[in-house]
């Protein structure tokens, strides 16, 4: 049975959080805001939402469940650290921070949240900010989605991954902007798109879809290193 607590500072003053866990995760949703840092260091691809099928964005940062190509030897993110991620475990709960007190994420060996006086912490301070972020940036996912929609501007993509011990990996249910559709459109609708931000979010997510050859070569390098997938 999962555990939620409000985070206090007197209740929590010994809490740490620890960030190894992150070199299992192989997708991480990102909200409009995160796109142009993300996309400097990996593929932006949207997908459904298992349950209720509304599309959503995210950074691939590897190309198998539990496998993150994107870490370090230390087990932590070499690039852009995007907002879920940073807020692993914590929530906001009609504006208050809760946390999910079972987590992994809480299980010892990681940063404080709170220094000897009771403030925040660098770590603790970076979570906030990532709490905010998620909490403006869902309902601007929420929008930008319902404007490529509109604009039939969202397709899936063919991703098929060859590797060099032979195994073939075809990534499927995920979804791209057509950059062809969006150049048939009429001029005052990019003009549109342009002024409202979207144009430059569908080239940053457009052209971050390369990074896909960049994972691979890594698997690739890992696999010759003996180090597997």
């Amino acid at each position: 049975m999962e555990q939620w607590e409000r985070l206090e500072t007197e209740r929590h003053a010994e809490l740490t959080v620890a960030r190894t866990l992150e070199s299992q995760r192989h997708f991480v949703q990102l909200v409009p805001s995160e796109f142009a840092a993300a996309a400097l260091h990996y593929p932006i691809l949207f997908t459904k939402h298992p349950e209720t099928g509304a599309f959503f964005a995210g950074a691939i940062l590897g190309v198998k469940p539990g496998e993150n190509l994107c870490t370090g030897e230390d087990g932590l993110l070499t690039g852009y650290r995007p907002a879920d991620l940073e807020r692993h475990g914590f929530f906001l709960v009609e504006g208050e921070i809760v946390i999910r007190r079972d987590d992994p994420v809480f299980a010892g060996g990681g940063q404080p949240l709170f220094d000897a006086g009771g403030e925040a912490t660098p770590t603790f301070q970076r979570i906030r900010r990532a709490l905010g972020q998620l909490q403006a940036g869902l309902p601007e996912t929420e929008r930008l989605v319902a404007r490529l929609l509109a604009l039939t501007l969202i397709e899936p993509i063919d991703v098929t991954l060859h590797f060099d011990d032979g195994e073939r990996l075809v990534l499927d249910g995920l979804y791209t902007i057509s950059l062809d559709a969006l150049h048939e459109l009429p001029d005052a609708e990019v003009l549109a798109l342009f002024r409202d931000g979207t144009l430059h979010l569908a080239y940053t997510q457009a052209q971050s879809v390369g990074h896909l050859r960049t994972l691979a070569a890594r698997r690739n390098a890992r696999l010759a290193a003996g180090l597997g997938g």
